[in-house]
């Protein structure tokens, strides 16, 4: 029987690599919590069940990571034994802003099944998800609503796809991106979910689909994969620098005054030097110094914020890392600014956030803290990839919670995260995306969108 824990205890995957196996440490991270939630569930009289679904199961998870990891979350004793006190903070921040600007969902016709593996993957660590059937309805509307604006403190998001050779694998069109906004927004009755535009570079009629969209979709940024098919090997894998091909594009956007370009980079597969030998170059960040130093007038928001393939945890790279805090590719995003003189230059922390936090704490920890340093504390943006693993709830939970450690702070001559509704935090969680998007700091609540009345409107 699989156990629900309130965090991952193993990396997770959004389809485009394969997972790591779990670590010794996270094995003994799930050891520790059992134990801690046999220990204060007994006192409360709680099945383990119950206490590990609670608000204090989620304060005893981040306790044994601090065991296993060391201090690296903000937690105290009594969250993990007080209901009240658990909840008390819990409230306290309940009203916090939270802007995720990378979520997904597969439109109802979507039929390739290889995607609804995403959520297979995601029982490896997100022990919620072990007894549900691993079908294409968990990554579609319905279950995006609910696990997305009700079951998670979001308050804004920004809806996103991916392109693929194949018309068939495309998650959501541009125009089903563009609906869904307008759906959730009409319910809402105020600006809850806003929505991309894929661009497609070297596809038949990529060019004519930007004029499109900006005629009669209007979206709010655009998105672009410069590895060209996340899911395999593309046809039409392009540069962000490429003058001939690309800067038309851009001259575009700038005209019709829809300036932020989102960029997937990085997250490849393990062997992607093998696998991918002459596309692989494409997710890296080679092309962004330029292409910004050039278009001024854009943002690049470069989505994973570039952090290479996730076996990189292997204990060979960890002992390089702990001696020197290089991080493939994230280090060189961070660099671009002082290289190229720009400060259009952004990162986003979809999947690279989730899935370092809970396979190697310290290393997420340097990577929030070298984007900050680099980029700027005004230029990363809180995004988590979801619906594909399921409630983004613990991460927002453990980016509230992270600090930088003391040791890392001086070896590395790096600034701390502080406090959960600190500067830092709530500058990534929302404000600076806030300012991205022109979106007013009033949001009401998503309370009111219950499934039953967004799917009617939707269907």
């Amino acid at each position: 029987m699989q156990r629900r824990y309130p965090l991952p205890t193993r990396v997770l995957s959004n389809g485009e690599f394969r997972p790591l196996a779990q670590t010794h440490q996270q094995k003994l991270t799930e050891k520790t919590l059992e134990s801690l939630a046999v220990r204060f569930g007994r006192k409360l009289g709680w099945s383990r069940r119950r206490f590990l679904g609670s608000t204090c199961g989620m304060a005893a998870a981040f306790l044994a990571m601090n065991s296993v990891y060391g201090g690296i979350f903000d937690v105290l004793p009594a969250e993990a034994s007080e209901p009240e006190a658990a909840e008390a903070i819990r409230k306290s921040l309940d009203q916090q802003f939270i802007f995720d600007v990378q979520l997904h969902y597969v439109r109802d016709q979507y039929a390739w099944q290889g995607l609804a593996g995403l959520r297979r993957y995601a029982r490896n660590w997100n022990k919620d998800l072990g007894a549900e059937n691993s079908d294409l309805e968990k990554i579609k509307f319905d279950n995006f609503i609910d696990e997305v604006f009700l079951q998670s403190q979001t308050k804004i998001g920004l809806l996103s796809g991916a392109p693929s050779d194949d018309p068939q694998k495309w998650f959501l069109t541009n125009d089903e991106i563009a609906k869904t906004r307008s759906v959730i927004n009409g319910i809402a009755g105020s600006r809850r979910l806003l929505a991309h535009a894929i661009f497609t570079p070297g596809q038949p009629g990529w060019l004519e689909e930007i004029d499109r969209a900006i005629e009669t979709l209007h979206p709010d940024s655009w998105k672009g994969y410069t590895i060209g098919d996340p899911l395999g090997p593309s046809r039409y894998p392009w540069r962000l620098d490429d003058e001939q091909l690309v800067y038309p594009a851009y001259e575009k956007m700038v005209k019709a005054g829809i300036r932020n370009v989102c960029i997937h980079k990085g997250l490849l597969p393990d062997d992607y030097q093998t696998s991918f030998p002459d596309l692989w170059r494409y997710a890296t960040v080679d092309d962004v110094g330029k292409a910004a130093r050039d278009w001024p007038r854009l943002n690049f928001i470069i989505y994973h914020a570039a952090l290479r393939p996730l076996q990189d945890f292997a204990p060979e790279y960890l002992s390089s890392f702990e001696a020197n805090g290089y991080i493939p590719w994230v280090s060189e995003l961070a660099a671009i600014p002082a290289k190229f003189k720009v400060d259009n230059v952004y990162a986003e922390l979809g999947t690279a956030f989730a899935s370092s936090a809970v396979t190697y704490p310290r290393h997420c920890a340097v990577l929030l803290s070298t984007l900050i340093k680099g980029l700027g504390v005004d230029k990363v943006l809180w995004g988590t990839d979801s619906v594909w693993y399921g409630s983004p709830q613990w991460q927002i939970e453990a980016f509230r919670r992270i600090e930088i450690p003391a040791d890392l702070q001086e070896k590395f001559a790096l600034p701390p995260l502080g406090k959960a509704d600190g500067l830092v935090k709530s500058a990534i969680f929302g404000l600076n995306s806030a300012r991205l998007y022109d979106v007013a700091l009033a949001p009401k609540t998503l309370s009111l969108l219950d499934r039953e009345r967004i799917s009617a409107r939707y269907s």
